[in-house]
């Protein structure tokens, strides 16, 4: 798919809460809750990161979303943290993909040594498949953290790369 990638303005929002709400709703990857308000989930993917994205195509259309941001203050802001989301139109088309590929090149810049997915959903195969693709392993298993709607308690892993500017993302 043909897309650009640049950093979401406060004008964005109406269309990145098209394509998260209904992620956030379904609440099988993301552990916000289910019921979060459209003002709750701009202040954490919008306001809160350091920086948030939005692929699109051509037309303009937001295809996709992703934040990135310190995983932790103080001693552990070297490590960043991004989370990403694509449209149900867009999704096998390679735009998670290249968001996450941009990502690790702005994070890079940003001056991070590494990213950390805090939880990635064992349910989630594709995401799982596609971080593994991208460089990332998983360094640990959380058994059951995360409450799945329809299948209980599942697994979640914690991913991580190291970030090197000579290495391709």
């Amino acid at each position: 798919m043909n897309i650009s990638i640049r950093q979401a303005e406060a004008r964005d929002w109406p269309q990145i809460w098209q394509i998260l709400a209904p992620v956030l709703r379904a609440g099988e990857t993301y552990s916000y809750p289910q019921d979060i308000t459209p003002e709750q989930a701009r202040q954490v993917w919008l306001e809160l990161p350091a920086r948030t994205f939005i692929a699109l195509k051509p037309d303009g259309e937001v295809v996709g979303t992703c934040y990135l941001k310190a995983n932790q203050p103080g001693q552990g802001s070297h490590v960043c943290n991004c989370g990403y989301v694509v449209s149900p139109s867009a999704r096998g088309r390679g735009v998670a993909s290249a968001l996450c590929r941009d990502s690790q090149q702005r994070a890079i810049a940003l001056g991070f040594r590494s990213m950390q997915f805090n939880l990635v959903v064992s349910t989630n195969e594709a995401a799982v498949r596609l971080w593994q693709k991208l460089g990332f392993s998983i360094v640990g298993t959380l058994p059951e953290a995360f409450r799945h709607p329809e299948r209980g308690y599942v697994d979640a892993f914690v991913m991580y790369r190291h970030l090197s500017p000579e290495a391709p993302a």
